[in-house]
């Protein structure tokens, strides 16, 4: 089956707010070279691995629309959407309420005082739902969307706010296999993830690949999409059997994102 992805164009993007340790209003991004980034992700992804690529409109009032990965958790048809805990990108919420709707999706809205960051802090791996929680989600949304849609969610709190969402430095793989940065997580945490995933399956990234965000990586079959990163990285992926991918992201990572951020599996 093909990968169905959103994603949105960078026509508006820009660093016109701090809420990240990454984002600096006065280190803004190279617009031509973002949108020529983004393009060569977008055919890494549509060209290469034939993923069937779905385009929100941008908007001008929301520069981080670009980050599609924040809109929504899916879970078979429905889009569970976001609760922006910063009033900066809340914005947004209607017009991937707008999207969902008009492509025949069924949306459910949390509550107003729960906040939630959608494929941002909710991945599935396996039959479970792996949450982060603290720096953008709030602990109380995991278990309301546990009981919503009836599935195991598997709470992780995160300690860095560098790693702000749970897809900076988590990403699930096929065949259950797992890239991580045990550094953003608390020790409990790190256990639970020692505790449900065999060591042959988890693929630890270290402090280098970590900056580069290399977590925040889209898996297509056995294709890994990443920022670039190290040889090492690669070398491990091949040796578990993936293919791996790399394309420059820098100007998205002045916002604190890179490939996993910039797209949405629907």
């Amino acid at each position: 089956m093909t990968d169905k992805i959103l994603m949105c164009r960078p026509d508006y993007y820009g660093i016109e707010y701090e809420i990240n340790p990454w984002m600096n209003v006065k280190v803004q991004a190279d617009h031509s070279l973002a949108v020529k980034q983004w393009k060569n992700l977008y055919d890494i992804l549509k060209n290469d691995l034939n993923a069937d690529i779905k385009l929100i409109e941008p908007k001008k009032d929301v520069p981080d629309l670009v980050f599609t990965a924040n809109a929504a958790v899916m879970h078979e048809n429905k889009a569970i959407l976001s609760r922006f805990k910063h009033q900066q990108r809340q914005p947004e919420e209607k017009y991937f309420a707008g999207w969902f709707q008009q492509n025949g999706y069924e949306i459910i809205t949390l509550m107003e005082d729960m906040n939630f960051e959608g494929a941002g802090d909710a991945l599935y791996l396996g039959n479970s739902l792996y949450a982060g929680y603290v720096p953008r989600t709030g602990i109380s949304s995991h278990l309301y969307i546990s009981e919503l849609l009836g599935i195991h969610v598997i709470s992780l709190e995160l300690i860095s706010d560098t790693f702000y969402h749970l897809d900076t430095c988590f990403c699930p793989l096929k065949d259950d296999y797992l890239i991580y940065y045990p550094g953003a997580f608390d020790t409990y945490a790190n256990k639970v993830i020692e505790s449900n995933v065999p060591s042959e399956k988890r693929i630890i990234v270290n402090d280098e690949e970590s900056s580069y965000f290399t977590c925040n990586a889209v898996n297509i079959g056995d294709a890994v999409v990443t920022n670039l990163t190290t040889k090492r990285f690669t070398k491990i992926l091949e040796e578990k059997g993936f293919r791996h991918f790399q394309t420059d992201l820098s100007e998205f990572m002045k916002a604190g994102g890179a490939a996993k951020c910039l797209t949405l599996k629907i």
